[in-house]
């Protein structure tokens, strides 16, 4: 079923674009949250749990990817 191969493949590179998109907006909108009362770049914003949604596409869609590498 190549076809499907495709299609898994398809899925995953979209789903790890689309978190990969929204994980950057996301921390742009932690980044002007903090309104300058902390350094421009906090070191805890990447364990932001706002940003947790968007890690678990990044994984989904690379877990996706391989997944028809292997079919």
């Amino acid at each position: 079923m190549p076809r499907m191969d495709w299609a898994l493949g398809g899925v995953g590179v979209v789903l790890l674009v689309i978190g990969l998109v929204g994980q950057g907006f996301e921390m742009r909108r932690i980044n002007a949250a903090a309104d300058g009362t902390e350094s421009p770049s906090p070191p805890n914003v990447f364990a932001d749990r706002r940003n947790y949604k968007w890690y678990a596409m990044i994984v989904a869609g690379i877990v996706l990817w391989f997944a028809a590498e292997r079919l």
